[in-house]
């Protein structure tokens, strides 16, 4: 049997939380393209699509964390470059879905769909930095001792 103790418990409060905050935000995001003409056939914008493609990325960004923090030998440098970087790449489906003639798609719902990628990337470091922080000081490529 698992026991799941108090240093693994804060990290998925943490996670849980945010993944309710990244649901909701993406729900107002969703609501108001639909609001502004973004079609209601866009897969995309219907919730069983993007709430499960949030969890789904908030579980990646959470174990991509984890083990740039246990692994690397400044996760804080790394974890700022790194973090940046997939968010960037995770917007290039957006754009060739906007190019795109797939059923429902316009500029306005990809628009809607980058800001989704942003709200939750932003919702997930805030939580990560919080349940899992990063050490501040880094010596010699070693992690300093507390």
């Amino acid at each position: 049997m698992t026991t799941i103790t108090t240093a693994t418990r804060k990290p998925v409060v943490h996670v849980a939380v945010a993944l309710v905050v990244a649901i909701a935000l993406d729900a107002a995001i969703a609501a108001i393209a639909h609001a502004a003409g973004a079609s209601y056939a866009f897969s995309p914008l219907k919730p069983a699509t993007y709430i499960s493609l949030t969890v789904l990325g908030m579980l990646a960004g959470t174990a991509g964390w984890g083990v740039v923090r246990a692994h690397t030998a400044d996760p804080r440098r790394a974890l700022g470059r790194l973090v940046p970087t997939v968010l960037v790449l995770s917007l290039v489906p957006d754009v060739i879905v906007g190019a795109s003639s797939m059923r429902g798609a316009s500029w306005g719902a990809a628009a809607a769909l980058m800001l989704m990628h942003v709200v939750v990337a932003t919702v997930l470091v805030a939580a990560l930095l919080r349940a899992l922080p990063l050490p501040d000081n880094v010596l010699g490529g070693q992690r300093a001792s507390r």
